[in-house]
């Protein structure tokens, strides 16, 4: 599946086709680099290796210096491996080859959007799972609004079953959204704007995929 690295940057909104304002995310996305190539004869499968967002070298282990030597760029923050790119990417499957976002996607196309979702602490059952609380404020129900009510077991099944909704930590997990609409690119940037929920914070990492 072909894709891009990329950091969110925002949010804005441009006028559409019929005058309408689209409200779009904007994702910095690439310049990648191919800093390595699996193929089925050496590694059992095939890969594409992007890199993406600088990196000091001191920073960075010994081992991944040379890995970035070798590809003949400088040391890379985030390292990505994407499975079966399509023939028709073939010329960009080059070691040390760059990879814009242009060469990947095009006004109109669909992608699905990987990251990481922002963290929001420990949360009650009305947030975390959209409970509607214990009845309402004129049945004698002072305190109970956003209790998350009843388990349900007594004798049996004597415990919590697994995978009961209840209060606890939530977000900060891995979340892939898809079929985003790309609605504009802006090549000389680097930029691509999509319309649709694009996990994560500002200035996080995202996997965009075709």
């Amino acid at each position: 599946m072909p894709g891009i690295l990329g950091r969110k940057v925002g949010m804005t909104s441009v006028f559409g086709q019929d005058g309408q304002s689209v409200p779009v995310t904007v994702i910095e996305a690439g310049p990648c680099v191919v800093t390595q190539v699996k193929t089925k004869e050496s590694d059992g499968y095939k890969s594409v290796q992007l890199s993406f967002g600088e990196k000091k070298e001191k920073n960075t282990p010994n081992a991944m210096v040379g890995h970035f030597k070798k590809a003949g760029t400088t040391p890379k923050r985030h390292v990505v491996e994407f499975r079966d790119f399509s023939d028709e990417f073939a010329g960009l499957l080059e070691l040390g080859k760059e990879i814009k976002v242009g060469d990947i996607f095009a006004e109109g196309d669909f992608l699905d959007a990987v990251g990481t979702s922002k963290g929001k602490g420990f949360q009650g059952v009305v947030k975390r799972h959209n409970f509607q609380g214990v009845g309402g404020q004129t049945h004698g129900q002072h305190n109970r609004l956003r209790a998350p009510g009843s388990m349900g077991n007594a004798s049996f099944a004597s415990r919590v079953i697994k995978g009961k909704r209840l209060p606890g930590r939530m977000g900060g997990e891995r979340v892939k959204n898809t079929n985003l609409k790309v609605v504009k690119i802006l090549a000389e940037q680097n930029l691509i704007l999509v319309s649709g929920s694009v996990p994560g914070a500002k200035n996080s990492t995202i996997i965009l995929q075709k």
